[in-house]
């Protein structure tokens, strides 16, 4: 076991940890966060995902000592009473039908739109490349990434 301190949501966490150990454990489990999830534990899916530096990563196979730079989950984007642009869009469209891999979702759309606030369809589909919805929301989570553009893109008062 070896203490590994993270960076997660903007807060500073020591775990006592195997070094191997997949981050997706370290969050879950020692810092008691119930977003992201476990899916397939293969990266195949991306219920697990997180933000690392902006970038997605598939947290239940990153190990938790490579896990050096700023994590952001789905807690740190928005609040039920003030959701980020993102998650608004996706209730607008009413994406999530069981909601189990909506943060993987979610957490790509804040990449992509971070990236390029004007995406086409193509790269929407792109980025999203990999995840899957078991569902069928792909259209909806289409028109959310659109929707949530527009938002991103308005003057604010």
């Amino acid at each position: 076991m070896a203490l590994v301190t993270l960076s997660v949501d903007g807060q500073s966490h020591t775990v006592d940890a195997e070094p191997d150990m997949p981050l997706l454990y370290a969050l879950r489990e020692d810092l008691g966060l119930n977003n992201p999830r476990f899916g397939c534990g293969l990266a195949q899916c991306g219920a697990c995902t997180v933000l690392m530096d902006g970038q997605p990563i598939r947290a239940c196979v990153v190990p938790v000592s490579a896990a050096t730079g700023e994590v952001r989950t789905l807690n740190a984007l928005g609040t039920p009473d003030r959701p980020h642009p993102v998650q608004q869009a996706f209730i607008d469209e009413q994406v999530p039908f069981c909601g189990y891999c909506i943060n993987g979702w979610i957490l790509y759309a804040v990449a992509l739109l971070e990236r390029d606030p004007d995406p086409g369809d193509a790269d929407i589909r792109e980025a999203f490349a990999g995840l899957k919805c078991r569902c069928g929301a792909h259209s909806a989570i289409l028109r959310a990434v659109k929707r949530a553009a527009g938002q991103l893109q308005a003057p604010r008062a």
